[in-house]
């Protein structure tokens, strides 16, 4: 029996594809399986006597010193080191190593060339991902290409109209392409504003908002939108949270779902507004999920409409992926929705089935803390404030912008120094000539407008700053990002807008 086992042993021995070998505790080879010829181009009586690092790759050999000091002191191993072929090209060896008194007995499996396939199989993967990175800038660039270009016709054609009437003295319906360039020109800002939020780096002010009021603010909207076909319940759970989220973007998103489950009911239907609270702890979140651990806020607008299919979910959030027709959405509302959303802290999920409607939920962090009311959304005849003589120095690289809001700091009784960057600014900052607010936009070529502002405050502790910022990634916090008497107005602004900005800031005691 004990020789029928020696024969059995050495029959593995000589037959064994995997390299076999017996090494002692000075790292020499005392004996290499026949399997070393196929494995290394060596044969064995070449191999025994040497020591292990003579074979090993120049490159590994600083790292198998402490792998092979782990298999002399430890019962087993297991590590993977690169071998010199006879042939001078590298072999991947995946070792196994069994110690017993003064003698390791190792294992060695070949397995240079799953390392090339899996290498080439990362490679292919990198390029597809390239591939499918490069189709969503393509997809996302060209649906920007032709809304903008719809929308500077517009605009262009408007002004060339009004500049022919104007020279030919025609002054009559001037109004109507004045209009029609205005509106335009928003609906390119809005556009702006929703690339922004799906980037997630649109200028977020986030406060605690009580959802009972703001939901309850729109309801005569929703309505209005909604028409009497589609009948809409509202069930805000009491003692829900605040929101910490920004009021007017969080009004956006929640007209953005209304808007979309009427366009999912075009034969009626019912359209639901939830809220609720909900804990996440660290084991109810699923791997790769995006939200953290803590409190939220629900808002879950139900419809029972046409549904999505799995690969509409899929792509809803997509920009600009759309399935109404076309010139009936840019197919951005959901993806401005989950920007924000992700921007907040929080997210947004789909819950659909074709035939049966469709659920959106959005997360944002909760808050128990004292909510601000809504902002008003009333219009009403808005006359600007002027000023009382105050210097404003404005800080502006773009022309166009800074001539605009010159001029209507100076219409409204203001004293205005310009400067077209930090670099003007700052001779004017250090003189003796007073100013009462520093107006200046964030993103300036050399200093930028924070920048500019700490040093102005710094000489002139008492100096107000209002910031003007079209898209600052730095920016993209409000609170983080402004200190005390600091203020910011978001690109494109109104007239109006501005001059109340203004007027605030240099009232605030």
């Amino acid at each position: 029996m004990a020789r029928e086992s020696l024969r059995e042993r050495n029959r593995v021995w000589k037959n064994s594809r995997d390299l076999l070998a017996v090494i002692d505790t000075d790292g020499v080879f005392r004996d290499v399986s026949p399997a070393c010829l196929r494995i290394l181009g060596y044969p064995s009586d070449q191999v025994t006597g040497r020591k292990v690092l003579d074979f090993v790759w120049d490159d590994d050999r600083d790292q198998i010193k402490p792998d092979l000091k782990s298999a002399i002191e430890n019962t087993h191993t297991a590590f993977e080191i690169r071998i010199a072929h006879r042939d001078g090209s590298p072999r991947v060896v995946s070792w196994m190593t069994s110690r017993e008194e003064d003698r390791i007995y190792a294992y060695g499996r070949d397995v240079t060339f799953e390392k090339r396939q899996k290498t080439a199989l990362e490679e292919t993967e990198a390029q597809l991902r390239q591939a499918q990175k490069m189709e969503a800038v393509g997809q996302l660039t060209g649906g920007i290409a032709h809304d903008f270009n719809n929308m500077l016709t517009g605009v262009i054609g408007a002004l060339a109209i009004i500049k022919r009437r104007i020279a030919a003295n025609r002054l009559d319906e001037l109004d109507t392409f004045i209009d029609a360039a205005t509106k335009s020109a928003h609906r390119a800002a809005a556009l702006t504003h929703r690339l922004l939020a799906f980037s997630r780096r649109q200028s977020l002010d986030r406060q605690p908002v009580d959802l009972k009021q703001l939901v309850g603010s729109m309801e005569d909207l929703f309505r209005r939108t909604l028409g009497e076909q589609v009948e809409l319940l509202i069930n805000v759970t009491p003692g829900t949270w605040k929101a910490v989220t920004d009021v007017n973007q969080f009004e956006s998103a929640i007209l953005n779902l209304v808007i979309n489950a009427r366009d999912a009911m075009p034969d009626g239907g019912k359209l639901t507004i939830e809220t609720d609270n909900v804990v996440f702890a660290e084991t109810d979140l699923a791997r790769g999920e995006t939200l953290l651990p803590g409190s939220y806020i629900v808002l879950a607008v139900s419809d029972t409409g046409i549904g999505m299919s799995q690969a509409t979910i899929e792509k809803a959030f997509d920009p600009f992926f759309t399935t109404k027709p076309i010139g009936q959405g840019t197919g951005l509302g959901l993806s401005m929705i989950y920007g924000f959303a992700q921007q907040s802290g929080g997210h947004v999920r789909i819950y659909s089935q074709v035939g049966l409607g469709t659920t959106i939920k959005l997360y944002l962090p909760g808050s128990p803390e004292e909510a601000s009311a809504p902002k008003s959304s009333s219009v009403s005849q808005f006359v600007p404030p002027r000023g009382e003589g105050e210097t404003i120095l404005v800080v502006e690289d773009d022309e166009a912008v800074r001539m605009l809001v010159v001029d209507v700091l100076k219409e409204l009784g203001y004293r205005v120094v310009e400067a077209i960057d930090g670099a003007e600014a700052l001779p004017i900052i250090e003189g003796t000539r007073r100013i009462d607010l520093l107006i200046s936009d964030v993103g300036l070529p050399g200093l930028n407008g924070r920048q500019l502002a700490e040093i102005a405050i710094g000489a002139r502790p008492s100096l107000r700053v209002l910031f003007v910022t079209g898209y600052a990634a730095t920016a993209a916090s409000r609170a983080d990002f402004l200190a005390p008497g600091m203020d910011m107005i978001t690109k494109p602004f109104s007239i109006d807008d501005l001059a109340q900005k203004v007027r605030e800031i240099l009232t605030v005691q």
